[in-house]
């Protein structure tokens, strides 16, 4: 269901990242989401950092309003209305057990790294723990993926649909950028 491996990122992706982050963007190895205008959304980042650090968050939500509109529901007390929706569906439950594990397989196209073996990110797959992994997971997997990831950008203001970047076109290197 899910699409890797990803062409590797261009500089201007990575210099559009690291702009979307405020630092310099570490370990991408594909551009798993993008934005209506073509700007990178979600990527995909190395299980393990060029300085060794282990990194289990695959796919990192890096587009500016998309990690606001996650704040925003976090700061809402969405998680705990997602969360219950795990113990009140077995559907759900099933299928955010199912997202969990398409998530580690994504991953370990791109390595294996045995301190992370077996967690994902988000809290799967029994918890809702951050929505910004969760929708990040959900934006690149496609919808019907991740349950949860796809409820909270439902419930989010923000769309992939629609540009709401500061800097349309940069990731192309089309004159806006």
């Amino acid at each position: 269901m899910t699409r890797p491996p990803y062409e590797t990122p261009t500089d201007a992706e990575i210099d559009v990242v690291s702009r979307q982050l405020g630092r310099t963007a570490r370990g991408v190895v594909g551009i798993a989401a993008r934005c209506a205008c073509g700007n990178p959304t979600v990527v995909a980042t190395a299980p393990r950092l060029a300085d060794g650090t282990p990194f289990p968050t695959f796919y990192y939500l890096t587009h500016p309003a998309a990690t606001a509109a996650m704040s925003t529901l976090e700061a809402e007390q969405v998680m705990p209305e997602l969360a219950a929706l795990l113990d009140e569906d077995p559907e759900v439950a099933a299928q955010y057990r199912a997202a969990h594990e398409a998530y580690l397989a994504d991953r370990a196209r791109f390595g294996a790294v045995p301190e992370i073996d077996g967690i994902s990110a988000g809290g799967m797959p029994t918890r809702v723990k951050c929505l910004h992994a969760l929708a990040g997971h959900a934006l690149a997997a496609g919808p019907g993926v991740n349950p949860i990831g796809d409820a909270a950008l439902a419930r989010s203001g923000w769309s992939p649909e629609r540009c709401a970047c500061a800097d349309p076109g940069a990731a192309r290197g089309d004159a806006a950028g």
